[in-house]
């Protein structure tokens, strides 16, 4: 077989790009992630990052973070903040740290430069008239009245918006182009508009600021960004981005569509987003039940895992749902490789072992990570009065034969520890258990055994001397609809089982040495991570992941 025939095939923006090298268009690439600062990144967000920065990575280019803050009324330097968190987080470095405001100048002059040449004028009409005279895509717009202006009025009221002479709202600088175009983005849309309020970083200088479409091809054409990639929704603004290219005589940068993140079960609109916070839905944009990355860092997500799920999922030219599981499955591939095994037990019940010696403990030997053995092993202490979870006994279990656990008069291994058997158990009034009972067999130690005895039940423990109260909180998916911006109201198919705290969990005592952020498997219950609320004397746990999917198998009961 030959090389060309091992070699991995290409999607269409490498193709593109190797193109472009081949012909000697570039000799080398240029991307930029442009997010605005105006909220949390989320999900889709991170797929964004992913191919903006493994395209550089893989033809050797660069990659540059530059913030489109051209709204000076929703963007805060926090954000700014937050989103270099989250990119840093994700495990990229940026070429050059860049602002659209840095730029605001520069397309100052260019927006100039088409007043000069009779491709942009100043329009008086109100919001409401240019909607009334906009049109359907087979039927022209009526030009505006102010359409013709002459060039030095033009500048003029250009200049008056610019000293803040202007009301918010009387005017706009529109391009003129093709009011008989079918696509609607062509029909001489708003350049620039009047926002009479300070800017993050430029204060009170400016008084209009740049539509996202005059200032988003230009701020990539200043850098030199020879491959614009940015999501389907755009695809119908390209021709928008090239007459500006044209018109200006700038660099020609190209801008490629593709298709953006469509998680189910998940919500990625801000607005949509923030009516859950505004709400009290959830406790903030960090919940660990939303879609941010913020809130998936604190439930304990891997970055590396949000990565692999992103290059998993590549890039299409359609768009399409991608099913969750695909990130849950990448979220436990990799904290399976990573994630230290501890014994976690969420609903308690004590075990008392009758003839093993008051005041006796053993010191089991315990793997840290089966997958990892740099991990080495740590101390488990073995008493005579441990905890167990109440799901694995039951009296009388429906079917015995394949019930593995422990019952009456049966046998199990508690795992690293010794075979048991049990003897006896309590009830209260209404018929909980209070007590399990058991004997233990002193020649059934882990690793030590020679009673020849075999038992198909291994169950987690932890000494209750040594126990370690904790409280848990069991995370699920946040909505019930596979596609929960379909519906009209999106609190309507909120999961209510999304988020269960236990109060009175214990965990064995190594994890008093755990961090905030540090995350473990709770062997036979799943994975969890230390969280921020947590105190020198409460340990709080979320759930980052079970062990399995249960989700499908419950949605098919």
């Amino acid at each position: 077989m030959s090389t060309e025939e091992n070699k991995p095939s290409l999607n269409f923006i490498e193709q593109f790009i190797e193109d472009d090298l081949k012909s000697g268009k570039h000799d080398k690439i240029q991307t930029r992630f442009p997010p605005e600062p105006n909220g949390y990144l989320h999900i889709g967000h991170a797929k964004a990052i992913v191919v903006n920065f493994e395209m550089a990575k893989k033809y050797k280019g660069q990659c540059n973070l530059r913030f489109d803050d051209t709204n000076p009324e929703k963007e805060k330097v926090d954000y700014v903040d937050g989103i270099k968190e989250d990119i840093k987080w994700l495990g990229y470095e940026w070429e050059k740290t860049l602002f659209t405001s840095d730029y605001f100048g520069q397309l100052y002059t260019w927006a100039v430069q088409l007043i000069n040449d009779g491709k942009a004028y100043v329009d008086d009409q109100t919001a409401e008239e240019m909607s009334a005279n906009r049109g359907t895509p087979s039927e022209p717009s009526k030009p505006s009245p102010y359409r013709d202006r002459s060039i030095e009025e033009n500048f003029r009221l250009f200049e008056e918006m610019k000293e803040g002479k202007c009301e918010e709202g009387s005017r706009v600088l529109r391009a003129k182009i093709d009011l008989a175009s079918p696509n609607m983005l062509m029909r001489d849309p708003a350049l620039y508009r009047i926002k009479n309020m300070p800017h993050h970083r430029t204060g009170s200088t400016w008084h209009v600021y740049p539509m996202y479409d005059f200032a988003h091809g230009q701020s990539d054409s200043i850098e030199h960004v020879t491959h614009s990639l940015c999501t389907l929704e755009f695809e119908n603004h390209r021709p928008l981005y090239n007459w500006f290219i044209k018109e200006l005589g700038i660099y020609p940068s190209r801008q490629i569509e593709f298709a953006r993140l469509n998680l189910s079960y998940t919500i990625t609109s801000k607005r949509k987003l923030l009516k859950l916070v505004e709400e009290d839905h959830v406790t903030g944009w960090d919940d660990p039940r939303m879609p941010t990355l913020v809130a998936m860092r604190r439930r304990g997500f891997p970055p590396k895992a949000i990565t692999n799920f992103a290059q998993k999922v590549g890039v299409a030219k359609r768009n399409n749902i991608i099913d969750v599981a695909l990130l849950e499955f990448s979220v436990r591939e990799e904290l399976n490789k990573t994630a230290n095994r501890v014994f976690g037990v969420l609903n308690p019940v004590k075990l008392v072992i009758e003839n093993y010696p008051e005041g006796k403990v053993d010191r089991m030997q315990a793997v840290n990570n089966p997958e990892d053995e740099t991990a080495g092993k740590r101390e488990l202490p073995f008493s005579r009065e441990l905890y167990i979870d109440r799901s694995d006994f039951m009296e009388n279990p429906p079917s015995p034969k394949k019930f593995f656990r422990l019952g009456p008069g049966r046998e199990v291994r508690l795992k690293y520890g010794y075979i048991i058997k049990c003897t006896g158990y309590e009830k209260d009034a209404e018929g909980n258990i209070t007590l399990i009972k058991a004997e233990y067999f002193p020649d059934t130690r882990s690793g030590q055994d020679t009673s020849g005895k075999k038992v198909k039940g291994t169950l987690s423990w932890v000494s209750a001397n040594e126990a370690v109260q904790a409280e848990i909180r069991l995370y699920d998916r946040l909505f019930l609809n596979e596609n929960p911006a379909n519906s009209e109201d999106i609190t309507e198919s909120l999961n209510p089982n999304s988020l269960t705290v236990v109060k009175n969990a214990v965990i064995e005592p190594s994890v008093k040495n755990l961090t905030k952020g540090d995350t473990v498997q709770f062997e036979r219950q799943g994975y969890f991570t230390v969280d921020e609320d947590s105190t020198a004397t409460q340990l709080v746990f979320n759930r980052t992941i079970s062990l399995r999917d249960s989700w499908g198998k419950a949605q098919k009961k």
